[in-house]
Parts: structure tokens; C-alpha cells; sequence
């Protein structure tokens, strides 16, 4: 199957586990994309669901789907998160923020009784860090931001390039108004580690090692879904 065919499939499979009248987080990228469009359809024949996006972008797609939104403001806890990932471990550990939504994505995450990720098998990777980590920074000092991200690579002897990330010649600007700068270590091997070491630099915001949040994952493959758990 193509791609776009896998990640529908993950995205349907995810759809059992939502429950009408289920308060539900909604992620952010084109996985996420594909489950938006099978909600809307699960809500046209009457399932009764309130979302938060994770995502202007979300949003939007949203109401023009007529999916009932709320915010975390009017609804703070919710019942489950449905989201996709750039990169999952056997773990059930995440890399996030390819679409530029971490932060709100990780807010979204941690109101929620359970989250789960939806992915096609490309996605699913021994050890994180392929995929550069996204890291949300404030706008203010963001030289001596970046320069105490790379000492804290350093120490953790991570190495590669940590860029800003740029789209049409200009700073890519987050929701939130913040920076993404894209740490391309390669490899992670201690996760924990390094998001303790980023949480230390005042001008992170967050970044994008999702780490104990996921508690199952649909990850659709050539050879049908595979169901991962965190024990």
C-alpha cells in the first residue's frame, strides 16, 4: 500500500477506540489528517464527540468538517489524544513536531487519560533520533539558546547540526508564537537524559521527546497493523 492507504489504515484502527461521548484530543499532521476525516464521518451518522485541536491548522479542518471544538480552558481533561508521530520506539517513546505544534501537541497529550499514536511502519525506528528534534525556543536570546543547546548535545556527546527552521527564506514561527530550532543528532541513546538537559535552558519552551505520554500505537504496515503497548 502506498503511504497516504498505511496511514488511513492506522488512523481507522485508532477510530475503535473512540467512544461517543468521549472528550477527545486531536493532533496535528497528515496522519492525524486522515483520522480527522473518519471522525467526521463517525460524527455525520451521530456519534456525539467534543475535540480539541492541537493546531490552528487542526482547528480549521475541523470546522469545516463540522467536528464539535472546545479548547482546554472549557475542557481541561480529556479522555484520549489521538495523534501521529515522526518517529516511535519499541517504547512506545516519540519524536513530534514535524508540523511545527510540540508544544500545544504535548499540552494536549498530558490532559488527556491516554494517548494514542498513529503511524505507518516507516515511522517505527529502534532508536530515536533519524529524524531531527524539534526544540521550541523563545524569540528572545535566541543565540545563547541555541549555543547552550549544543553544549548540552555536547555533554551528552551527541553530535550534528541544530538549525533554525526556516520556510520560504523566513523563521518558521509556531502557533505560539516561538522558533523551532531542529537538532539532527542521529541517535538518541539516552532520552531522558537529554530532555532533562533541554527542560535546564530557560529559553526552551518544550521539544519534541514525547517520553511516557503514548500508551498504544497503530503502526500500519505492509502486513496489516501492528498494536504496540506500554506496559
Amino acid at each position: 500500500m502506498e503511504s497516504a492507504e498505511l496511514k488511513t489504515e492506522a488512523a481507522r484502527a485508532a477510530l475503535s477506540e473512540v467512544e461517543s461521548g468521549m472528550r477527545l484530543g486531536i493532533g496535528t499532521g497528515s496522519t492525524a489528517e486522515a483520522f480527522v476525516h473518519l471522525l467526521a464521518e463517525k460524527v455525520r451518522s451521530g456519534m456525539e464527540i467534543i475535540g480539541v485541536p492541537t493546531s490552528e491548522r487542526t482547528a480549521q479542518l475541523c470546522e469545516k468538517l463540522s467536528i464539535p471544538l472546545s479548547d482546554l480552558e472549557r475542557t481541561p481533561h480529556l479522555d484520549l489524544t489521538v495523534d501521529g508521530a515522526d518517529e516511535i520506539d519499541g517504547s512506545l517513546a516519540l519524536i513530534k513536531g514535524g508540523g511545527g505544534a510540540l508544544l500545544r501537541e504535548k499540552i494536549v497529550a498530558a490532559a488527556s487519560d491516554r494517548m494514542i499514536v498513529i503511524a505507518d511502519a516507516s515511522k517505527l525506528v529502534e532508536t530515536l533520533g533519524q529524524y531531527p528534534l524539534p526544540i521550541e525556543v523563545n524569540l528572545f536570546g535566541l543565540g545563547a539558546t541555541s549555543r547552550a543547546i549544543e553544549r548540552a548535545a555536547d555533554e551528552l556527546e551527541l553530535t550534528g547540526p541544530v538549525s533554525l527552521r526556516m520556510t520560504d527564506g523566513e523563521a518558521f514561527v509556531t502557533d505560539g508564537g516561538h522558533y523551532i530550532m531542529d537538532a539532527s543528532f542521529g541517535r538518541i541513546p539516552d532520552t531522558r537524559a537529554l530532555s532533562n538537559a533541554l527542560y535546564a535552558i530557560p529559553g526552551v519552551v518544550e521539544h519534541g521527546l514525547f517520553l511516557g505520554l503514548a500508551s498504544k500505537a497503530f503502526v500500519a504496515g505492509s502486513e496489516g497493523i501492528n498494536i504496540l503497548e506500554r506496559s
